[in-house]
C-alpha cells in the first residue's frame, strides 16, 4: 500500500512539475527579486545605487500613485455585483429551461474572447456615433452624444462595466459546478418542510455555495486590483488620471520610463494591499453549511 501511495505521489508531482516550474520562474522569482530591487534606483541604462526606503517614501508622496490606488479600490466595487449576477445566472442555467445550453454558451463567449477584440467591439459601441448613443438618444434618455471613454466622470465606470461583462461567464461556470454538486435530496427535504424557491436559495443554495463564493470573491478582488488590459487598451489611464489604476501606473513607471526600482516598490505596496483584502475576504466567508429556516 505504501509503495502504491509513493507511485501515485510521484505521478501527481510529475503532472504538477511543469506548472510549478512556470510559477517559480514567472511568479515567485519576480516577487522575491522585486524586494531587493525596490531598495535601489535600478533603471537598466544608468548605474544602480542603493536608496533604502526612499522609493516607498516617494510612493506615498506621489499624487498619481495615490490616485491609481483609489481608482483600484473603486474598481473593487464591481466584485459584489459580479458575484450576485453570476450566482443568479448559474441558478438560471442550472434549471430545466428550453435552450439552456445556448444560454451557457452565450454567457461564456465573452470569457474566451480576446481583450483586444472586446476593446474594439466596445470602442465601436461606445463611440460618439456608436450604438449606445444612438439607442439612448432614440429613447430620450440623453439629449446629446456622450463620449463615454473620453469623459472623466464616466470613463472609469464604463471600464468597470466592460470588466464585469467579460467576467460574468467565468464566475457563472464556477458557480454552476458548485450548484451541480449540491445533493438533490436536500432540496426535496426542504420542499417537504414547506420551503419556497426563495428560501431554497437563501437557506440551502447559498450556504452550500459558500466555498465557491469565497474562491470567486477572492480571485475577483485580486483581479479588480490588478486590472490592466482593458484600461491600457481603451484609455491608457486617461482622460487625465480618471482611469489610472495601480497596474497601469506600475507599467508606465517600469516598462515605459525604465524606473524599475521605483516600480518594484509600487508593486510591493499593491501586493500588501491585495494580501490585506484577501485576509478580509477570508474572515468574512469563513462560515458555511446549511442554515435552518
Amino acid at each position: 500500500m505504501y509503495k502504491g501511495f509513493r507511485s501515485e505521489s510521484f505521478t501527481a508531482w510529475a503532472f504538477m512539475a511543469p506548472g510549478l516550474l512556470f510559477l517559480a520562474v514567472f511568479t515567485f522569482w519576480p516577487i522575491i527579486y522585486g524586494v531587493p530591487l525596490s531598495l535601489t534606483d535600478y533603471s537598466v541604462i544608468a548605474e544602480t545605487n542603493y536608496v533604502g526606503l526612499d522609493n516607498f517614501t516617494r510612493a506615498f508622496q506621489d499624487h498619481n500613485f495615490l490616485i491609481s490606488l483609489w481608482n483600484s479600490l473603486v474598481y473593487v466595487l464591481i466584485v459584489p455585483v459580479i458575484q450576485i449576477i453570476s450566482i443568479l445566472m448559474a441558478i438560471l442555467v442550472n434549471s430545466r429551461i428550453p435552450g439552456v445550453k445556448m444560454f451557457r454558451a452565450a454567457y461564456y463567449i465573452p470569457v474566451v474572447t480576446s481583450m483586444v477584440a472586446v476593446a474594439l467591439i466596445w470602442s465601436w459601441l461606445l463611440g460618439n456615433n456608436g450604438v449606445v448613443n444612438y439607442l439612448l438618444l432614440k429613447a430620450g434618455i440623453i439629449s446629446e452624444q456622450v463620449s463615454w471613454l473620453s469623459t472623466s466622470s464616466t470613463a472609469l465606470y464604463v471600464l468597470m462595466f466592460i470588466t464585469m461583462w467579460k467576467g460574468l461567464g467565468y464566475y457563472m461556470m464556477l458557480y454552476l459546478a458548485g450548484l451541480q454538486g449540491i445533493p438533490a435530496d436536500l432540496y426535496e427535504a426542504a420542499r417537504v418542510d414547506g420551503a419556497g424557491p426563495l428560501r431554497l436559495i437563501v437557506h440551502v443554495t447559498l450556504p452550500l455555495l459558500r466555498p465557491h463564493i469565497l474562491f470567486c470573491t477572492l480571485i475577483s478582488v485580486m483581479g479588480a486590483i490588478r486590472v490592466f488590459d482593458e484600461v491600457y487598451i481603451l484609455t491608457k489611464g486617461g482622460p487625465g488620471t480618471s482611469t489610472l489604476t495601480s497596474s497601469v501606473y506600475i507599467f508606465q513607471k517600469g516598462l515605459e520610463q525604465f524606473n524599475f526600482g521605483y516600480a518594484s516598490a509600487l508593486g510591493l505596496i499593491v501586493s500588501v494591499m491585495v494580501g490585506a483584502l484577501s485576509v478580509l475576504v477570508f474572515r468574512l466567508n469563513r462560515k458555511g453549511g446549511v442554515n435552518s429556516y
